[in-house]
């Protein structure tokens, strides 16, 4: 099993067009035969487990989708590729800090501050060592708009701007996490909270959050600005549904997938529909961009979730098992406690008892709730690229493509 799954992982490369398992990866010539046989019947029975709790989950929870076929394929990504067009790109993140240079001093000015701590506690997380992954998706979710609605390959100042803001939301939802949680590390360093203490990270977060909405309400659009506050009041909300747990399984799931919208995936979603809106009149372009930052984000965080058990501290830059100890069950421990129904107790106490902890961690990975949340997070990716899909071919929506699927095989 996981020798299967690290050659899908690792080997196979998924396109829109695909639409069957088949033999091998799209686009190659796969084994044929007998051998063919065995190993498709094998692929079928690892799908049950998964297939069985996602149907019954679709029902429960409007944000997903119906199940038809699910290709356990996720593509390596690479640097250079090629448009349909033919136009030929770097990787997304170069395309994307064309528009960003600046991006860290711009948000700074935003911050201006004459308080000199306050200053030092608002500014520490802009300091050029994040990833910048909401910033790139919505300069290239601005540009690829704009492309395909009139051909315009420049992006508007009120674009960049929502750029700058959505870095500033997720900062600030970050400063709050942090004393929410007690974390002592993110990033590879101390948390605001840590060094400053509680009280007044709340505080820095607070005046980063003043600081985007100010920026918002430059902008002068209405729908923009509803769509954007929108983001926060999911925030409050997302929050809100991490500190309860529900007893029937299926609502459970449900319940995690919704707080994993709400909490990671509808800034990224909304922010993407705020700069369509700017960019093009069509509703339809709008639901597009909405639809991929949708899902796009929420494969994110379930490959966030699962490097919380496969990864590091050094590469993730803050505790392993965190979740756990913080008494969170997220989509690796649902899909294990299909496996282990002797987790149902640890969930509902939130790992609360000595060796709770442990003792999660380990049926978690003897399972294939590792395997099942990568799964998960691959339809959510191809649901995404199938989206972006509609819009008018530019280097741009390739990029965006491209992004989709490198959120799968990120190692941090």
């Amino acid at each position: 099993m996981a020798s299967r799954w690290w050659r899908w992982r690792h080997g196979c490369s998924w396109k829109p067009e695909a639409r069957s398992l088949g033999s091998g990866c799209p686009g190659r010539a796969g084994p044929s035969g007998p051998r063919a046989a065995a190993a498709a019947a094998d692929v079928t029975r690892a799908q049950v487990s998964y297939f069985n709790l996602v149907k019954s989950l679709t029902s429960a929870f409007p944000i997903m989708y119906s199940i038809s076929r699910f290709h356990h394929t996720t593509p390596a990504a690479c640097c250079c590729s090629k448009t349909r067009s033919g136009e030929r790109y770097t990787d997304p993140f170069k395309l994307g800090w064309r528009d960003l240079k600046g991006l860290y001093e711009d948000i700074r000015k935003e911050l201006f501050i004459s308080t000199t701590e306050l200053k030092e506690m608002s500014e520490y997380y802009f300091d050029g060592k994040g990833k910048a992954f909401r910033p790139i998706i919505v300069v290239l979710m601005a540009r690829a708009c704009n492309i395909h609605h009139n051909n315009s390959r420049d992006v508007q100042a009120s674009q960049r701007t929502i750029a700058l803001i959505a870095e500033m939301i997720h900062t600030a939802s970050l400063v709050h996490d942090d004393v929410i949680d007690h974390a002592s590390s993110r990033r590879g360093k101390h948390t605001v909270n840590k060094i400053w203490g509680e009280k007044k990270a709340v505080l820095a977060g607070d005046l980063i959050l003043s600081a985007a909405s100010m920026a918002l309400a430059r902008t002068g659009n209405t729908t923009v600005i509803s769509i954007l506050t929108q983001v926060i009041e999911d925030l409050v909300r997302g929050e809100f549904l991490q500190l309860g747990s529900k007893e029937n399984e299926n609502e459970r799931f449900a319940h995690y997938l919704e707080k994993t919208f709400k909490k990671t995936a509808s800034l990224i979603a909304n922010s993407c529909k705020a700069v369509s809106v700017l960019g093009c009149p069509d509703p339809v372009v709008h639901e597009i961009a909405y639809q991929y930052g949708r899902n796009v984000g929420i494969a994110f965080q379930l490959i966030d979730d699962v490097l919380d058990f496969t990864s590091c501290s050094d590469q993730m830059g803050k505790p392993t098992s965190a979740d756990l100890k913080l008494g969170l069950a997220t989509g690796p421990v649902l899909f294990a406690c299909q496996q282990f129904p002797e987790m149902n107790a640890m969930i509902m106490r939130r790992f609360s008892l000595p060796g709770d902890v442990d003792r999660a961690r380990q049926y978690v990975l003897q399972s294939d709730g590792v395997q099942q949340t990568t799964y998960l997070a691959q339809r959510y990716s191809h649901e995404a690229v199938r989206e972006i899909s509609k819009l008018r071919p530019s280097p741009e929506r390739e990029a965006l493509i491209q992004l989709s699927e490198i959120v799968l095989t990120r190692d941090k």
